[in-house]
């Protein structure tokens, strides 16, 4: 069973990891002998990954764990030590007991490939993928560097996107909050004052009232509807035919479609060429590299072309098959194959691939602010217009 430890080396520092033990006795017993001494020895909760607001190792404490563990092996700072100086930095307490079981691992006489293994949900099949390809060459150094390079271009275009939705997201969603607390709250309030002055409604007056009985009558059902279907959505998307259907439609969705194609593309290209050059075989890099394209119809599509390219087929050739990879790829490709730099021109499409996210980010942003505005205005004069055409009409009819 894995328990969590807290223990003071002979320095006074304290010190927390997880170690892998039958029991709590057997945990203290082997810090001992490890001259630790043991303050705290608990299970893991079971449940909590089951909480959202469950502390894990968040990408970008990987991605600067990475670039500081290169930049310590360049300097010639034996494994071991370099991931103690990197516990002394760490600032997020999960990576800190990442970094001690790698310490306790390592110390055992465990390669750094096999140690990171045992942290699935902190570093990814590619990343340990490509730490083994460094150990088996001699290069960990410059293989975390690229590493450390490629997540760090895999996170700023994450944010790029998301900086991208996260704009029209807000607005949407704080839209539909106060149009709903008017629904309610607002809206009865003035229906109830129109019908005691009997003052006629106009159509958009009444549509609103409408409306807004509805939603006041209906509200717990609404939101199980909505809620029963949004739960019967994820559970189809989760189904291969639903995620395909899914993952179809996003790539042919208007302005979007494309930022996530780009998206897709850059994260193809460049982790292709990560692995290409560390030494993996085409057929496993393909493979590996159709795991993490986060999109069913890439997914299929690159397993095919591994197999297409298991049977003796340029990888350019078996990509031209499939329409969803542009010709300026292809034709990379090609000429990667022929002069025998697959992976240099490989990572040169993924920066092109992401200038074109950065260009598609900016132009979305630019155009989605008036378009937004537009709609706000168009629904906020009709409303304005519902509640003060009566009143108008009752100061017209007074005077």
């Amino acid at each position: 069973m894995k328990l969590n430890y807290k223990a003071v080396t002979k320095d006074g520092k304290t010190q927390r990891g997880i170690i892998d033990a039958k029991d709590v006795n057997e945990a203290a017993t082997y810090l001992r002998s490890k001259e630790l001494l043991p303050i705290q020895i608990e299970a893991q909760d079971k449940f909590g990954k089951y909480l959202p607001f469950r502390k894990k190792v968040k990408n970008k404490d990987v991605v600067l764990f990475t670039r500081q563990l290169a930049s310590t092996i360049t300097a010639g700072i034996t494994l071991s030590k370099s991931l103690d100086i990197l516990k002394e930095q760490a600032s997020s307490p999960p990576m800190v007991d990442v970094i001690n079981a790698l310490i306790s691992d390592i110390q055992e006489g465990s390669s750094f490939s096999k140690a990171i293994e045992k942290h699935p949900s902190v570093f990814s099949p590619i990343y340990i993928s490509i730490v083994k390809a460094g150990e088996s060459s001699g290069l960990l150094d410059k293989v975390l560097l690229r590493l450390a390079d490629n997540l760090e271009k895999q996170q700023k275009l994450r944010s790029t996107i998301k900086s991208a939705l996260m704009y029209p997201a807000v607005v949407v969603t704080m839209m539909i909050v106060v149009v709903f607390i008017m629904m309610i709250f607002v809206m009865p309030q003035l229906a109830g004052l129109y019908k005691n002055l009997n003052v006629p409604l106009p159509l958009p007056t009444r549509i609103v009232i409408g409306f807004s009985n509805f939603v006041k009558t209906f509200w717990p059902i609404i939101f199980l509807v909505v809620g029963g279907l949004i739960y019967a959505f994820r559970r189809w998307r989760k189904t291969p035919d639903g995620r395909l259907a899914t993952d179809h439609f996003t790539l042919r969705f208007p302005i979007f479609g494309k930022l996530i194609k780009q998206s897709i593309l850059a994260e193809f290209s460049r982790t292709l060429g990560l692995l290409v050059g560390t030494g993996t075989s085409v057929v496993s890099s393909l493979l590996q590299t159709a795991e993490v394209a986060n999109n069913k119809v890439y997914e299929n599509s690159i397993k095919d072309i591994a197999k297409r390219v298991e049977k003796g087929v340029g990888i350019g050739d078996s990509m031209s098959v499939y329409p969803i990879f542009p010709q300026l790829l292809i034709q990379l490709t090609k000429i990667g194959e022929e002069t025998g730099k697959l992976d240099e021109t490989l990572l040169k499409a993924s920066e092109y691939f992401e200038n074109e996210v950065s260009q598609l980010v900016k132009t979305l942003t630019t155009a989605m602010e008036p378009f937004i505005m537009i709609v706000l205005g168009i629904g906020v004069a009709f409303l304005i217009i519902s509640v003060i055409t009566p009143i108008y009409s009752l100061v017209s009819s007074i005077q």
